[in-house]
């Protein structure tokens, strides 16, 4: 099986320029290598890799904007979205992804790719990393779980982009018996059940004002 990408003109809307179309023909070719080995993504997904992990990471892009200088990306597993958006933005990210061959294969990807990125194998809630202004996170944990990670790990006035599934609205209600935070709900472009969370000052249910 062959990765099949969508071309250059399918991802020129999202200000994706040529360099960055063949930084990620190189990731998805080193993925689809990687996954006769290791599950880097499910095999039902790998003829859909584009559509389903990479374009959906890339429509955080416009999100992130205006672009911050570092990111933090939490249980980066394959790189989505963290790998993804340093390589179309130049963002320095830090991926943390505590499963051992998960990150060999980020570190072989940034090599390959030449993306700006520090891949840290550890767990989440024990990684130790000044906080950063843009935190990312996919499919990690619910969101009361993933505020608690996130929260320790954002600047001041930063923002958190959450790629959530159909249980988002769920789960929120849940977080906000815990957090108290600015919430943008935007739909993704890429599953209709999905939602992106924009989400910024962010305190704990009950702290001091």
């Amino acid at each position: 099986m062959r990765p099949l990408s969508l071309g250059w003109s399918s991802l020129a809307p999202l200000n994706v320029s040529r360099e960055t179309l063949e930084q990620l023909e190189l990731f998805s070719t080193l993925l689809f290598r990687w996954s006769e080995r290791i599950n880097l993504v499910s095999q039902a997904d790998l003829p859909v890799l584009w559509t389903r992990h990479i374009l959906d990471s890339l429509q955080l892009v416009p999100l992130a904007e205006p672009l911050p200088s570092h990111a933090i990306d939490l249980g980066s597993g394959a790189g989505f979205p963290g790998l993804i958006l340093a390589l179309a933005t130049g963002i320095s990210f830090d991926l943390v992804e505590a499963d051992k061959r998960k990150a060999a294969f980020l570190r072989e990807a940034a090599r390959i790719t030449q993306a700006s990125v520090q891949v840290h194998a550890v767990r989440a809630e024990s990684v130790l990393l000044p906080p950063a202004p843009l935190i990312t996170a996919r499919a990690l944990a619910p969101l009361p779980r993933l505020l608690s990670l996130a929260y320790r790990l954002l600047a001041p006035g930063g923002n958190c982009l959450f790629l959530k599934g159909a249980n988002a609205e769920s789960e929120l209600t849940l977080a906000e018996s815990e957090w108290h935070m600015r919430v943008e709900r935007i739909p993704s472009r890429t599953d209709r059940t999905a939602t992106i969370y924009r989400m910024s000052e962010i305190t704990r249910a009950g702290a001091p004002p």
